[in-house]
């Protein structure tokens, strides 16, 4: 019977690490203590807003990475095609806004942008209205545009470093350059700069709470309006950051999927 456990436990070591097992016990262990040692009693009464608290908070995230993403590779080639105006233009784009707070570019964007559209004459009789009154577009404006600026600097360090013999190569089976850039430029592009793009991803997500200082009703907004009724202070804290740090987990792991399945270094 010992020698039939050992490979079994070597195994279990492998699979599992010793010291991923004392985190798993820590941490059940600290889920048990706040679970039974705290209040939860008014928590019933506020899941319906955090849920839609939730969808909003995905959706802001969702939205701002796609557009960002897409406002990133023109930046991105900007810098590593152009030598003039279009460049010097990309490279002040990323600079300026990597450069201040997220807080700061939100607040302008909703306090000075939103408050310059409602002077203009007309604009509340136009379909637009409806949308401009709302704070979540200048939140995912805001959100949009800094996540274009630091994943422009990734992408401008990815199209740079794929090698000119990929692309020549291309262009000598007879590609057209939209051929080349869609089917060899970009694509080793992507793979190269997938990890980091990873990490800002998943550092938008986790910036998603600042869109509660405009007014929409994400997840944190919800948990302040808790914290102010029940006076509690640190079971709604505690609850958010427990959402928060279940979500990035699991985005880890599906971008960390993602980057084997696409990994160079198998290729």
């Amino acid at each position: 019977m010992t020698a039939l456990a050992l490979p079994t436990r070597r195994r279990l070591r492998k699979v599992m690490p010793v010291y991923r097992m004392i985190y798993i016990a820590i941490g059940l262990a600290t889920l048990y203590l706040i679970v039974t040692g705290l209040s939860w009693d008014w928590l019933p009464k506020y899941l319906p807003k955090l849920w839609t608290g939730f969808q909003i908070s995905l959706a802001i995230w969702a939205a701002s990475v796609i557009f960002g993403f897409l406002i990133a590779l023109p930046l991105g080639l900007a810098q590593v095609l152009s030598r003039g105006p279009l460049r010097w233009l990309s490279v002040a784009y990323c600079t300026t806004l990597r450069g201040t707070p997220l807080l700061m570019q939100l607040w302008l964007f909703y306090y000075g942008l939103g408050a310059m559209m409602t002077q203009i004459p007309g604009i509340r009789s136009t379909v637009l209205w409806p949308y401009l009154r709302e704070a979540w577009p200048f939140a995912v404006l805001a959100l949009s545009l800094n996540f274009a600026a630091y994943a422009g600097e990734i992408m401008r360090g990815a199209f740079a470093g794929v090698g000119r013999g990929e692309i020549e190569a291309g262009k000598a089976f007879g590609m057209s350059s939209t051929k080349v850039f869609f089917r060899i430029w970009l694509p080793l592009a992507l793979r190269q700069a997938l990890p980091t793009l990873a990490g800002e991803t998943v550092m938008q997500l986790k910036a998603i709470p600042l869109v509660a200082t405009v007014t929409v009703p994400e997840m944190y907004a919800v948990i302040s309006q808790s914290r102010h009724d029940t006076l509690l202070t640190y079971e709604p804290l505690l609850l958010i950051a427990g959402i928060y740090l279940s979500l990035t987990f699991l985005l880890v792991q599906a971008l960390a999927a993602v980057e084997r399945r696409f990994s160079l270094a198998k290729r």
